[in-house]
């Protein structure tokens, strides 16, 4: 289940469809209809901006959060009483390695560093690696693995992460991208990210 801040469900706009055998509002009763099976042929531009428009939509109708916005989601984990608050901070595109003299990205690559805070909301304590929960998609659909390397974004979480009922922590996870790639959406999820409860952000488009 994928979920964004509130969990509620956006209102949809039904369109009416004119059938071919109708005629369009207004019209004369008097005049002859056009005949049936001479229909316009939609245009391809126009299949590929109503395609468009769609993608787009997709996480608004998951409810998804804006980046950046401090806007926070609570997620549960598959063992009892494992609950987190989940807020993503901010974005950082691109991102500097932390040492210059350490492995940088190549050409052909960069990195994003994504802030978030966590908080323990629930009964159990947690204890997890935030850089596999999290993962960074692109508006071509590839997923990328969170990372735990260091960027001048500010400070990255530990490989663990330990937090008792009523604990926080914030930290930086790390993407390596390919350079044209386009951040779209952040997700994140406990147990290492693979608990059913996914929380998801998406990315302002610029």
């Amino acid at each position: 289940m994928i979920r964004g801040s509130g969990g509620s469900d956006m209102p949809c706009r039904l369109r009416r469809v004119r059938h071919a055998a109708e005629a369009p509002r207004g019209h004369d009763p008097r005049l002859p209809r056009p005949p049936l099976g001479r229909q316009p042929r939609r245009r391809p531009e126009r299949r590929r901006a109503a395609l468009a428009a769609l993608v787009l939509l997709i996480p608004a109708l998951l409810g998804a959060a804006p980046a950046g916005s401090g806007e926070t989601v609570s997620l549960s984990g598959t063992e009892p009483g494992q609950r987190l608050d989940v807020t993503l901070v901010r974005v950082v595109d691109p991102a500097l390695p932390a040492d210059p003299a350490g492995p940088a990205p190549d050409a052909s690559t960069r990195l994003v560093a994504v802030r978030f805070r966590l908080e323990n909301t629930g009964t159990a304590v947690y204890k997890d690696s935030p850089a596999p929960a999290a993962h960074l998609l692109d508006t071509s659909g590839q997923r990328f693995a969170g990372l735990n390397t260091a960027t001048t974004a500010g400070n990255s979480f530990p490989d663990t992460v330990t937090l008792s009922p009523g604990g926080a922590a914030d930290g930086h996870v790390t993407f390596r991208l390919p350079e044209g790639a386009v951040p779209a959406a952040v997700q994140f999820a406990l147990n290492g990210g693979l608990a059913d409860d996914v929380g998801q952000w998406s990315l302002p488009q610029h």
